[in-house]
């Protein structure tokens, strides 16, 4: 059975993954520093490869299969950030790749997995039917399977992230990163509490999609019961492994209404001067709303990317004045 990764295994996906992903620069923003009574530093991932730290674990974990493996043909499902990053890892290595999507995947995501040369199959926007999508082409095909984050090599991936922010802002009391499937958290929460073991990490989450609060608190995998919030690269549930590691080293998950994630999506567009995507905005949301308090911290917050569809944002849909 896969075990979840040790801090040599991140800092060993940092060195594989070096020549291929960016160090992505941290920003800072005196604004949001007076809202909330925090120093805050902003990782910014929409800068990396693909535009989302995704790049990170699917990158690791293509590198290290066996050429035979990669030869046979790569295939994930994805509701898209982990769907380019699989396009382009695999491409870089010269394999093909096969990418499950759900028929809700943002058009700007959709094209871009086609633009890296990967060939899309569609399924129903459910759990199920990505896995049986994707487990009947690997019957058919033989593929292999790069799970979009109960992998270990792609935690270990993902925690290359916060290997580099701890880097540089060493004296961090607090970092924070959005939960979908959990594999960021998990990363990011491994490499923290083995570098830094007194420092916290708390997960963010939309009250639209709160299986991870819900798992967090009840000790056991709870469902997605529904998967119409704004954030759309957090509906999906978490896996074996990426709850073991919130169950060991995650202080807390915080969940968060989608009209704040649209409200805090705009002020970081207006404040910091950059695109992020919806989910990207649920950490921000929770210190804005309080959920977390981080008055006198120093707090790390992973923006995790910036695939958005520039016809369609979010406030554009809603009364903006409550935005």
């Amino acid at each position: 059975m896969p075990t979840l990764p040790k801090l040599q295994d991140i800092i060993q996906a940092s060195q594989r993954i070096k020549n291929y992903a960016h160090h992505t620069p941290i920003l800072t923003s005196s604004w949001f520093n007076e809202q909330t009574g925090g120093e805050i530093y902003f990782k910014c991932e929409n800068f990396q490869k693909v535009g989302a730290f995704k790049f990170r674990g699917a990158c690791n974990a293509i590198l290290r299969l066996s050429k035979d493996d990669g030869q046979k043909g790569i295939i994930t499902h994805s509701s898209g950030n982990h769907a380019q990053a699989v396009a382009l890892a695999s491409k870089r290595c010269g394999y093909k790749a096969t990418i499950v999507m759900p028929e809700n995947a943002p058009t700007i995501k959709v094209n871009a997995v086609r633009d890296y040369g990967a060939e899309i199959v569609f399924c129903d926007p459910t759990i199920e039917s990505r896995e049986e999508t994707a487990e009947r082409i690997i019957r058919e095909t033989g593929a292999t399977f790069i799970h979009p984050y109960n992998h270990p090599d792609v935690i270990a991936g993902q925690g290359t992230c916060a290997l580099e922010l701890l880097s540089e802002i060493p004296d961090l009391e607090l970092i924070i990163a959005p939960v979908g499937g959990g594999g960021l958290i998990s990363g990011t929460a491994i490499a923290a509490k083995k570098i830094k073991p007194g420092i916290k990490v708390i997960a963010a989450e939309p009250e639209l999609a709160d299986d991870a609060w819900r798992s967090f608190h009840s000790g056991s995998i709870e469902p997605v019961l529904r998967t119409d919030t704004v954030a759309d690269g957090l509906r999906t549930s978490l896996g074996t492994l990426t709850f073991e590691a919130i169950q060991k080293y995650v202080d807390d998950i915080v969940t968060v209404s989608d009209e704040s994630i649209i409200r805090n999506m705009k002020h970081v567009w207006e404040r910091l001067k950059i695109i992020i995507e919806p989910s990207c905005a649920v950490p921000v949301a929770a210190i804005m709303d309080q959920k977390i308090n981080i008055t006198g911290k120093k707090t790390g917050i992973i923006l995790t990317g910036g695939n958005v569809d520039l016809d369609t944002l979010p406030w554009s849909i809603i009364d903006i004045e409550r935005v």
